[in-house]
């Protein structure tokens, strides 16, 4: 199946245009602190490693690791070589992290050594890497009832080079349990002359073992398929049952291997289909009305179109290929007096009514920017006239007047959308093939966080200032991906934190949460109601709901190393200690 080109449909009803600021806040924070017996594991940068990949992969790796399926259990590896639990029930009376597996050695200084790291494949099975080539699955038992039982060891296989672990899956099929991991490499690339010299690769493991009672289930690397890019993925997770695999990145990735064997045909770059085709659609405006052309297959007739439009919504395609265009609109438009019409050079040509009159939209469906705006020379001279009050021919204008024009010079960083365009693609798992490609354009990736157990991670983009959730829902193919939460002006706070490092949010949505690499930690809270009266000042209307902004400021000078969050509590972690914010009752 070719790759096809989706759009990321907004949920305007969890949106608030009406959203004004966050308020500081000097409620203190509950916090507690436990000091470690040895120190985290913590990896440093070679001089080898000097690209920016090395440095997203492993220098700003989260050594902290969540549970999904236990609140306020977390994990993390020391260097005695130890996997370590925490599981808070009463923050007054935190004990010691205890120990739940030991690796065969400690985790010294070694020259080709990676973060160790780990992921919960399910509620009684995890999957761990020692950082210098060793796999192992490991049994756990139902965490929840037994947190502090010890992990047994049922696989263990040195793989070749070094690798850390991004996400994993575990599912039973006929009586045979299966799991799918995702291992990540940043490798060098003697044939990358013009690059950096480096290339990444992903590779997908398929473990499989018996389930037959009365014997010991003996499990084995069933599948392995291997994937190649120039970027490593802001976000990487295998699907459910292992149906497919969803990647965010800058740079495209594409399998090259099964089972150690080089593909004949190798399956293309998902985003060359976006790069070396023009537009998917034009279309023009007047004051009243859109038209919109789109080219089609040759022959296509009239009965092959299908055409469906409300108010909100237009879904334009040809039998028995994907969309053309599918997506909500910028704004409302009439319906029953939009129309289409096939023309002769095979091109549908499709008018659609606004309903407010006059309104200039800035493009024709959220998120898509495949498509292109024409523009008569009465339409430019019209809107050169209407912007001339903001411009100015003089960069250094007189910023003395009352009213000052708008000046480049004085924009922020966070500002300004980052050059690189970056797009989410599903492969699938059979096919190997893009089934679905989202291009991010300036909806930069925040960060990726579990919100419920059954489900895939969600992740977090920027859409305008806003924060903007999106669960993965492989199960629905015209919805791939669910607006499920908005953080307010998320995007251009996180922006304007230069030394931030981790970001996150609470499971319930009731706050996200930014660190910077040393002691300080920013919780932003969602809008709630006031217990009196406010009025804003400028408007003089009454204000119902306050966002509230909550500064911790750690007692410790250690860089943070992880960060993960829960509903009630923030967890962070140092070499030598772990702190636990309680930020809700």
């Amino acid at each position: 199946m070719a790759a096809s080109n989706y759009s990321l449909k907004v949920n305007r009803q969890l949106l608030d245009p009406n959203f004004e600021s966050y308020r500081l806040s000097l409620d203190p924070i509950p916090t507690y602190t436990i000091e470690l017996d040895a120190a985290v594991a913590e990896v440093k940068l070679r001089d080898s490693q000097y690209t920016l990949d090395h440095v997203r992969a492993f220098g700003m790796y989260n050594y902290l690791h969540g549970d999904p399926w236990y609140q306020d259990s977390v994990y993390f590896v020391d260097c005695k070589g130890r996997v370590l639990n925490l599981t808070v029930t009463l923050d007054t009376a935190l004990g010691k992290p205890r120990e739940v597996f030991h690796l065969p050695e400690e985790l010294g200084p070694c020259e080709n050594r990676l973060c160790a790291s780990l992921s919960l494949t399910s509620a009684t099975w995890a999957m761990l890497s020692d950082g210098i080539g060793t796999l192992y699955l490991l049994r756990t038992g139902k965490r929840g009832e037994s947190a502090f039982a010890k992990w047994e060891p049922l696989f263990s296989r040195h793989l070749r080079d070094p690798f850390i672990i991004l996400h994993s899956v575990s599912y039973v099929t006929g009586g045979t349990l299966s799991v799918d991991v995702l291992l990540l490499r940043v490798q060098p690339d003697p044939t990358d002359t013009k690059g950096s010299g480096f290339s990444v690769s992903l590779e997908w493991l398929t473990l499989a073992g018996e389930s037959g009672k009365g014997q010991e289930r003996v499990y084995e690397v069933r599948r392995s398929r291997m994937l190649h890019g120039k970027s490593v993925p802001h976000y990487a997770a295998v699907e459910p049952r292992g149906r497919g695999l969803m990647l965010a990145s800058e740079k495209p990735f594409r399998f090259t291997h099964v089972d150690g064997q080089p593909l004949e045909d190798p399956v293309p770059e998902a985003m060359e289909v976006e790069e070396k085709a023009g537009p998917a659609y034009c279309w023009y405006q007047t004051p009243e009305d859109i038209t919109v052309s789109i080219q089609l297959p040759k022959g296509t007739s009239k009965e092959d179109v299908l055409f469906q439009i409300s108010s909100e919504l237009l879904r334009v395609g040809v039998r028995d290929h994907a969309p053309l265009i599918d997506g909500q609109l910028h704004s409302l438009v009439d319906p029953e007096s939009s129309t289409w019409i096939l023309k002769e050079d095979a091109s549908l040509e499709v008018s659609l009514q606004k309903s407010s009159e006059g309104t200039v939209w800035p493009e024709l469906i959220t998120g898509d920017c495949r498509g292109e705006q024409l523009m008569s020379k009465e339409q430019a001279a019209l809107l050169h006239e209407r912007l001339a009050h903001l411009t100015a021919e003089d960069g250094n204008a007189n910023v003395e007047k009352d009213k000052p024009p708008c000046n480049p010079q004085e924009l922020e960083d966070c500002d300004i959308f980052p050059e690189d365009s970056s797009s989410l693609t599903r492969f699938d798992g059979d096919s190997l093939r893009p089934s679905h490609v989202v291009n991010l354009a300036s909806h930069q990736y925040l960060f990726t966080v579990d919100v419920d157990a059954e489900e895939m991670p969600c992740l977090c983009l920027r859409h305008d200032v806003d924060a903007l959730l999106w669960q993965p829902r492989p199960e629905q193919p015209d919805c791939m991906w669910e607006h499920i939460a908005t953080f307010n002006a998320l995007g251009y706070v996180q922006a304007s934190k230069r030394d931030r490092k981790f970001s996150t949010c609470a499971p319930d949505f009731s706050y996200a949460a930014l660190s910077e690499c040393l002691r300080r930690v920013f919780i932003y809270r969602q809008p709630s109601p006031v217990d009196t009266v406010l009025f804003n000042r400028k408007q003089g209307r009454q204000v119902g709901q306050v966002a509230k902004q909550q500064v911790a400021s750690l007692d410790c000078n250690d860089t943070i190393l992880g960060f993960r969050a829960t509903s009630e509590r923030l967890f962070i972690l140092t070499s030598g200690h772990l702190f636990v914010l309680k930020v809700n009752n």
